[in-house]
């Protein structure tokens, strides 16, 4: 019998809790568990290049210096979390969408929120998909992603009074058919994107960039990357709610064409941790009231908060759907893995 799939793994803070912080790392595209129910008729090797692989393997020591680390199980090309529910593909679909329907640049390159065709042009389905199908993409995947990073971003907010959270990617190293720069274009070794300084404090932005360029990375912002729906949906800078998007490219860790880490990996992965220690500092230092902090026992007195949820918005790129919090799905797939 087999085990009930698990759409999100959880990685709180493994330190003790005066050295934990409101710091909150999620990669929602690095998962390799290909549900038997996707019925694609792309072959692994090319559906695999839509994954951010690895991600949540760079980022792992997070949890050790205080932060919480959240990873999708599912792969983005089932259905993708960095989406808003609204941005439904009609095309995609067998009978009408019986909710509201947003559909954005991205869908209209079939890459919405759930995907018809992969970066490189290929179609993934030679049918339609029902509706029935796509709700329970959302149910058993989509929303247990959403409930599980809401609820990590509102308890440490309600907890310290702020929370910063980085959403975390990779890129290929050459943009691809489906991207806003056209084909062939070389990427940065790493793209920040706070939606042209809307979703975190210009200075959080500016201290990853400066840290990440002092380590000898090229790193650019808003560019070509700006962010999509989950740095949107969970930011509130004016609220202390601070949401960056980092896009690293994958020449600096992996063989794109196999997946398999690179002589890089451990290197990046050492950078990547000396970046998180260096955000979870300057957390300490922006938190409100730090000095407070710093003598804390338990309870540091920051419980204004208010509970937080997609902010919702209906404009033709952006705009977002009403949460469904659903329990854990069932099925069977097969899950992709390399250990290190």
């Amino acid at each position: 019998m087999s085990s009930p799939f698990v759409p999100v793994s959880f990685h709180p803070s493994a330190t003790a809790h005066d050295r934990e912080v409101p710091l909150v790392l999620d990669s929602p595209h690095s998962g390799t568990f290909y549900p038997a129910d996707f019925r694609t008729v792309v072959p692994m090797a090319a559906l695999r290049m839509a994954e951010d692989t690895h991600i949540e393997k760079l980022y792992a020591r997070a949890p050790g210096l205080g932060a919480t680390l959240i990873a999708a199980e599912f792969p983005r090309s089932y259905i993708d979390p960095n989406r808003s529910l609204l941005d439904i593909d009609p095309a995609l679909l067998d009978k009408p969408w019986p909710g509201p329907v947003n559909a954005s640049k991205k869908t209209e390159k079939g890459v919405g929120l759930i995907w018809r065709k992969l970066d490189s042009g290929e179609d993934l389905y030679d049918r339609k998909l029902g509706v029935a199908e796509v709700q329970a993409r959302i149910g058993t995947c989509y929303a247990p992603y959403h409930k599980a990073l809401r609820d990590a971003l509102n308890a440490a907010h309600k907890h310290y009074g702020a929370v910063w959270h980085l959403d975390c990617h990779s890129m290929s190293a050459l943009s691809g058919l489906a991207a806003e720069e056209g084909p062939g274009i070389a990427r940065a070794d790493f793209v920040l994107g706070d939606r042209d300084g809307t979703t975190c404090a210009p200075e959080f932005t500016a201290f990853v960039a400066t840290t990440l360029r002092g380590f000898g990375y090229d790193v650019r912002i808003n560019d070509p990357y700006k962010g999509v729906e989950l740095v949107r949906a969970y930011s509130d800078p004016e609220g202390n709610r601070h949401s960056l998007q980092i896009e690293v490219n994958r020449k600096l860790y992996m063989n794109e064409a196999t997946r398999e880490p690179n002589g890089n990996f451990a290197k990046l992965q050492d950078d990547l941790t000396r970046l998180v220690e260096a955000v979870a500092d300057y957390v300490r230092q922006h938190l409100p009231g730090h000095d407070h902090h710093r003598d804390c026992g338990h309870d540091h007195g920051h419980h204004h908060g208010h509970e937080h949820g997609h902010k919702h918005e209906h404009g033709h790129d952006h705009g977002h759907g009403h949460e469904h919090d659903h329990g854990h799905g069932h099925g069977h797939g097969h899950k992709h893995d390399h250990k290190h």
